[in-house]
């Protein structure tokens, strides 16, 4: 495809290639609302000179820097997170965004504070996904004493410190997936669950809500024990294994966190007929191949650029506003995904 031209930037922002010139080269003031519109059309058609643009026309605004730390930085799902949260950064209009974005190596709670810690000083705001334990705890607790507000993403964490908390309400994702079971399944049966492990605040509250929608509305479906996988697809696929085994009238699985790919492969290695409904969160490529041939029955997806739009949003007003009395949460609803949603 032929690089964009100036004259195809001028005609996509309305303006003249005159106007468009005087933006890029900065020689001649030009109204603040038209340099906007020009970096705007630069954006959307995938002009070269974007960021000088960006430059120029946002020299004047106040600068903040933010950290996030994400997990899993060869996964699919962290992959397109990240690149969301680059995108709303860089589309910020009321500040200079400078980004500080790192992965965990590991789930265990010491790298994530050891991580939260070091962005001390460093950083305006911080958000992060992770497990919920005492020892994050108390580096955001030093992030806060600093005047450094945390966001936590996806799972909940530091409950009464951290700032806000972003991400899908956990307890009716559950629910709502006990209620979908119920319903494909077509009869009573076991019904399993997977759990990253028990310091994922997410995972539990989807845990308990998965449980009380059957004891509610459903009690004629046997829950087995949670099974912990580490967020490992290895795991996952020999838990998935034994199971079916050992439970031929198993009729459900929820992977409530990651290693939904173990899942899969082992659903997908059964007949038709015999295979439990399975759901699953969050659409990757090894997901979406599932639903397309019938192996997964529904992806819970989370809506990941609005809810990046909300996190930077928020980490700029707090940045510039102050910190919150009380924490808070806002919820973003998870997306609903079908084989027939394809």
């Amino acid at each position: 495809m032929k690089r964009p031209t100036i004259a195809d930037l001028a005609q996509a922002a309305g303006v003249g290639v005159a106007t468009v010139d005087r933006v890029l080269n900065g020689r001649v003031k030009v109204r603040e609302e038209t340099a906007r519109k020009v970096h705007e059309a630069a954006q959307k058609i995938g002009y070269h000179g974007a960021n000088a643009i960006r430059q120029r026309v946002f020299a004047d605004l106040p600068e903040l820097h933010f950290g996030v730390i994400l997990q899993k930085e060869r996964h699919s799902f962290y992959q397109n997170f990240a690149r969301e949260i680059e995108e709303r950064c860089a589309a910020q209009t009321s500040h200079r965004l400078r980004l500080t974005l790192k992965f965990t190596q590991s789930t265990l709670p010491e790298e994530l504070a050891e991580m939260l810690r070091a962005m001390v000083g460093k950083v305006d705001a911080v958000a992060a996904s992770g497990l919920d334990h005492h020892l994050v705890t108390d580096a955001v607790t030093a992030l806060r004493a600093r005047g450094i507000p945390t966001f936590s993403l996806l799972s909940d964490f530091a409950q009464g410190v951290r700032e806000s908390y972003l991400g899908t309400n956990n307890l009716k994702v559950g629910r709502t997936a006990g209620w979908l079971i119920s319903k494909i399944a077509g009869r009573p049966g076991k019904v399993a669950i997977f759990i990253g492990g028990h310091r994922f605040h997410g995972h539990e509250l989807r845990e308990t809500g998965f449980r009380s929608f059957f004891r509610e509305y459903a009690p004629d479906f046997e829950l087995l024990s949670p099974q912990p996988n580490l967020e490992t697809r290895q795991l996952t696929y020999e838990a998935t294994h034994e199971m079916i085994a050992r439970h031929p009238d198993l009729v459900g699985v929820y992977c409530a966190g990651g290693g939904m790919e173990g899942a899969i492969a082992a659903v997908r290695e059964l007949p038709g007929p015999r295979r439990p409904v399975l759901i699953v969160n969050e659409l990757t490529p090894e997901s979406r191949e599932g639903l397309l041939d019938r192996t997964v029955s529904v992806v819970m997806q989370t809506p990941l650029r609005a809810l990046c739009e909300d996190l930077v949003a928020l980490m700029c007003a707090t940045a510039t506003n102050g910190m919150a009395e009380t924490p808070g949460q806002r919820f973003h609803n998870s997306i609903i995904l079908t084989p027939e949603s394809l």
